[in-house]
């Protein structure tokens, strides 16, 4: 998952090398008083750039213009970027507070900003005739997005919209805080409940003092329940309570949510919320998200329905007079029919994860099939004690820094993604990111043994992250990092994913946790035929996902019953029943920060698994196609419109042929 602020188009022009800012963000900021300080000198800085933009006397230039919005957004763009991630991980309440208050500050700036006539008048008069490629198209993006915010609407209008971007800003807001703090817990007490579940698991759960034991929703507690627990009803009160997580807090939340996008969209001209934000995406508009969500159910029809016969089959040997799965039975069955029909057990692969080995293993791999070099910092401060940073150089000099926060924890961000800190803007500063992840490990006498399913999230985070900083070398700061397409954004990410299943490049790290003996290459196989397995009925689920994010957005407000649509559509897309009681739409954090697009992730799959045709399959880790795949997708950012790049990198447009046969084979 990729987090991110958009304030409109942003950009710098570059500086001097010696004027490079290479410093760890949080360097000097120790407190909230500190934090508080450093924000509020970024937004006076803005707001002076501002003045002098707007001051301007004569005939408009890239030197007169460009470079004060270029003030205004590299502060503004270090404001939004650090508070968003500090109020998701801090783990003192006072500065995730802090965070919160110039998160929304940052936004309220960047709302008047993209709503101001005589920045985009002052954008409109320049000549930028004689300019580079780059130049050019970041300003034509510039002024489009400008549009589409409504800054050629009246003063009333756009005063409108401020207002309701700003509510939304409080909005999504205590939606995800909703989400982060509501950790629920499932008692159990007999030990005989866990039958099933790996030993290491059973080890790290003892009972209390009363006998009881109490396992969390968080990741590393919930998924395996999910997958080994032999006990129905454990099963089944786990995913009561994970799928009822900020309930009912957020349901008046998501409403308003609803309800507001919808009128800011039509502030903005757009019949709805879905057709505004599609708008400057690949797919176009919300038909043809819709039509597209409705190719990918068409093709995974039928593999689909092979899965669900083979699910009920093997539940049948249980329970002779099973007519359905329930969905807290999936995961379980799905193992099982791994186990008897692939000759696969998940848990004979987890000895060979273990986080440490892993964590190395994903920075040596990504080190050498890009030809960098990741150091340890162990000077740089950080929020967390547990959290590690890390320094990028290439050629011996610093290009980049990421930081490691991995392991569950009260009040953080409970899923995982990969969080900007600083856009990265040649000559003048690195680009900064965190991958923020809940990942087994990180606790006394825990070996953090991890499922291959977090060994392929980490993959995927990681390539966000790479993306990120690859595209930190941008004279703008609004065609640096990760700037393009949103629908396009996955694509980098799930095309490294194809590494962690990769048995050559797995044994470079994938050591037993006791005996250092390296993964079979025969279990790594049998692992990817088991994962052939299921694929049908999970493309149906994310289908499920994103037509339950289109339509909640693309109705009229007062027509949308959140809990409704939810039944309709799971038992739309999906074989399942929906589980009364059930609020799978409180904790659905997408509804909020990719809001009506969540076929992107499906639109980048298809646009990967083609990327992934380009790759020798035999040898994954050979440098020389990693370095065009780079040079040509990653490095660019969003210098280029996203069909460019795939082109440049293909020599065409992307087909459905690759993921047709992944999803056949």
């Amino acid at each position: 998952m990729f987090m991110a602020l958009l304030f409109g188009s942003m950009l710098l022009v570059g500086a001097d090398a010696h004027q490079a800012d290479d410093s760890p963000f949080l360097s000097g900021i120790s407190s909230t008083e500190d934090f508080s300080k450093s924000q509020a000198e970024h937004l006076t800085k803005a707001k002076t750039a501002m003045e002098q933009l707007v001051g301007v006397k004569g005939k408009r230039s890239i030197e007169n213009t460009l470079k004060p919005y270029d003030e205004i957004l590299i502060h503004l763009d270090a404001v939004s970027n650090q508070a968003n991630l500090i109020e998701n991980v801090h783990p003192t309440e006072a500065m995730r507070k802090t965070a919160e208050e110039f998160s929304q500050k940052a936004a309220a700036f960047g709302a008047d900003l993209s709503l101001n006539r005589a920045v985009y008048d002052a954008l409109t008069a320049m000549d930028i005739s004689s300019a580079d490629a780059k130049t050019k198209f970041y300003v034509e993006k510039t002024l489009r997005d400008f549009r589409l915010s409504g800054v050629d609407k009246d003063e009333p209008t756009r005063n409108k919209i401020k207002a309701l971007r700003d509510e939304l800003v409080l909005i999504g807001q205590d939606f995800s805080r909703n989400i982060r703090e509501d950790v629920r817990t499932v008692k159990v007490t007999d030990v005989k409940e866990l039958e099933g579940l790996p030993q290491d698991y059973i080890d790290r759960h003892k009972p209390d003092s009363s006998g009881v034991i109490t396992l969390t929703i968080n990741y590393p507690d919930a998924v395996p329940v999910f997958t080994y627990a032999k006990n129905e009803q454990l099963r089944k009160r786990m995913y009561m309570e994970y799928n009822n997580r900020a309930y009912p807090k957020n349901i008046e939340v998501l409403n308003t949510m609803i309800a507001k996008r919808d009128e800011l969209a039509k502030l903005l001209d757009f019949p709805n919320w879905a057709a505004c934000v599609t708008a400057d995406k690949m797919v176009g508009s919300e038909k043809n998200a819709s039509d597209f969500i409705e190719k990918i159910a068409a093709a995974s029809t039928k593999k689909s329905e092979i899965d669900y016969k083979q699910l009920l089959a093997r539940k049948q040997k249980d329970v002779p007079n099973a007519t359905e799965v329930n969905p807290w039975e999936s995961g379980y069955y799905s193992e099982l029919v791994r186990k008897s029909d692939y000759s696969f057990d998940a848990q004979t692969v987890r000895p060979y994860f273990q986080y440490d080995k892993v964590k190395q293993g994903v920075l040596d791999v990504y080190s050498k099939l890009f030809s960098v070099e990741f150091r340890s910092n162990k000077t740089a401060p950080v929020w967390h004690s547990s959290v590690e940073c890390y320094d990028m150089y290439e050629s011996g000099t610093l290009v980049g820094r990421f930081y490691f926060d991995m392991h569950p924890r009260k009040d953080k961000y409970n899923h995982a993604a990969q969080f900007g800190i600083r856009n990265g803007v040649a000559g003048k500063q690195i680009p900064e990111a965190a991958l923020i992840c809940n990942f087994p490990g990180g606790e006394k006498n825990d070996p953090g043994l991890m499922e291959h399913g977090d060994v392929e999230t980490f993959f995927h985070e990681f390539g966000h992250l790479l993306h990120h900083l690859f595209a930190g070398r941008q004279p703008w700061i609004g065609v640096a990092g990760i700037s393009c397409e949103w629908d396009f954004v996955e694509a980098p990410s799930q095309l490294l994913e194809e590494w962690a299943w990769d048995a050559a490049t797995l044994q470079t790290f994938a050591k037993h946790y006791q005996t250092n003996e390296p993964i079979p290459a025969a279990l790594v196989q049998n692992m990817r035929r088991a994962d052939e397995f299921g694929k049908g009925l999970q493309v149906r689920q994310q289908m499920f996902y994103a037509k339950l994010s289109l339509s909640c957005y693309d109705n009229d407000p007062k027509n949308i019953n959140t809990d409704q649509l939810i039944k309709t559509l799971r038992e739309r897309y999906t074989p399942y029943k929906h589980v009364e009681g059930t609020h799978l739409q409180t904790s659905f954090g997408h509804l909020d920060g990719y809001s009506a697009i969540y076929y992107t992730y499906m639109w980048s799959l298809v646009i990967a698994k083609d990327f992934f045709s380009k790759f020798n399959s035999a040898n994954l880790l050979d440098p020389v196609v990693a370095k065009k795949y780079r040079d040509t997708v990653l490095a660019p950012g969003g210098s280029l419109p996203a069909q460019q790049l795939v082109k440049n990198f293909m020599g065409r447009d992307f087909n459905f042929e690759s993921w047709k046969k992944w999803l056949e084979n």
